[in-house]
């Protein structure tokens, strides 16, 4: 364990909750740092259900492309804490990352603060540190009352699509969901709207017209399409052709989209044709359906298998999987599935069953808050699958490999903190 393990430890018990959406502990921490968010170089802001960090991961390729230095911020980490934290291009060095911590925690004061929270201060400390061009910050949850929304004024916002999840914190219906993530929109600062269903746009619409916000909407202002051999963007300047997107699925079309229709609000910062081509290729996304090739699963395998990583965990992202998998050649695909308690598993794996020949169900290791995986298997045969309960990812892998007539393809999914666990021995 590092340093900086021991003090997130720490820090994640001062707040009884690990979710309790409010800005008042933030302000109140932020006073004592110094108020380090208003040193920060401009700022994209991201909120959205799905996609904020495939946007972010386009974004930072191409403003990379172009020769600029780029912080990032996103969350949650799939193998250690500093991924969140990318500074001037690097992720935090553990050192730097330890004494943020603690000069966090030494001016929080022992107060309540949640563990998103009191990080999210250090992250802007180190931010606000540290000379950059440009900083891609997305938020954690919601948007209205989530930590990150203490920028005053932004250089631009980008809504991503909106579904279901996190309904509990953000309410139950999309209009509920949508006016949360609305709540990063800020007074005359563009926003870029990605793919929305009606009740979401209609949503943010309405903030716009009351925050004299420029939108910059996909079916109208901007689209996104791909065939086999490229990708068709399409704005009031023409339609280019461009390369397709290097992370795969068909809907990183709409991700590498939401990206391009960024590019013209940051004329200042140089991308050109050749930087966007090269960004769109040059991409990287830890666990967006990843192709696993060295570790001790991707090795145990017969010639012939595949072995696919992905953090999907909610209904949305269980149909853009869909979408993939029907799309790929006609090999058998199995499913590795594991998932939160709080998370609809069934939800989820539904548009999955037709594409699937079996579901393989694990508890996510280290996690209290786990769907046991006798509980995932039967969601998963309530909508359709055949499923069976193994003790553990090795084991579910191995079972399937034995029970297949044929080479096949596996896709390990339902959780990002389960990926996080395979990659850590398998990325």
């Amino acid at each position: 364990m590092t340093g900086s393990d021991i003090v997130l430890d720490r820090l994640m018990r001062l707040h009884p909750k690990l979710i309790d959406l409010s800005l008042a502990r933030v302000w109140r921490l932020l006073a004592a740092l110094g108020h380090p968010e208003r040193r920060l170089p401009p700022v994209l802001h991201v909120a959205g259900t799905n996609g904020k960090g495939s946007v972010i991961a386009y974004l930072r390729a191409m403003l990379e492309a172009a020769g600029r230095s780029t912080h990032v911020y996103t969350s949650p980490h799939l193998v250690r804490f500093n991924e969140r934290i990318r500074l001037a291009g690097a992720l935090i060095a553990e050192d730097e990352l330890l004494r943020l911590l603690e000069e966090c925690e030494c001016a929080n004061g022992g107060e309540s603060i949640t563990f998103f929270e009191i990080t999210t201060c250090a992250a802007f400390l180190a931010f606000a540190a540290t000379p950059a061009d440009i900083l891609l910050l997305e938020t954690g949850l919601g948007g209205r009352l989530d930590a990150t929304n203490v920028v005053g004024r932004p250089r631009l916002t980008v809504l991503t699509p909106i579904s279901f999840d996190h309904m509990d914190h953000l309410g139950h219906t999309l209009e509920r969901i949508a006016g949360e993530k609305a709540g990063i929109m800020k007074p005359g600062v563009p926003a870029v709207i990605g793919p929305q269903p009606p009740e979401a746009a209609a949503v943010f619409a309405t903030r716009a017209a009351a925050l004299g916000c420029k939108l910059w909407r996909h079916g109208s202002d901007w689209t996104a399409t791909g065939d086999a051999d490229a990708l068709l963007f399409r704005d009031p300047g023409g339609t280019r052709r461009l390369p397709l997107p290097g992370l795969p699925g068909p809907h990183q079309i709409d991700n590498a989209g939401m990206a391009l229709a960024c590019v013209p609000f940051l004329g200042d910062f140089g991308i050109g044709e050749s930087h966007v081509r090269q960004g769109l290729q040059s991409v990287e996304w830890p666990a967006r359906l990843q192709r696993l090739t060295r570790g001790p699963l991707p090795e145990r395998l017969p010639p012939g298998w595949e072995l696919w990583l992905d953090g999907a965990h909610n209904a949305a992202a269980g149909a853009v999987i869909a979408a993939w998998a029907e799309q790929r050649a006609p090999q058998p695909l199995y499913l590795v599935f594991g998932a939160l308690a709080t998370k609809d598993a069934a939800a989820i794996l539904r548009p999955l069953a037709p594409h699937v020949s079996a579901v393989h169900t694990v508890a996510v290791p280290g996690e209290h808050k786990t769907l046991g995986a006798e509980a995932a298997a039967t969601a998963a045969r309530s909508v359709g699958h055949s499923a069976a309960a193994a003790a553990d990812v090795a084991a579910a892998v191995a079972a399937i490999v034995a029970a297949a007539p044929a080479p096949a393809s596996i896709l390990i999914c339902g959780s990002l903190y389960l990926a996080g666990t395979v990659l850590a021995d398998n990325g």
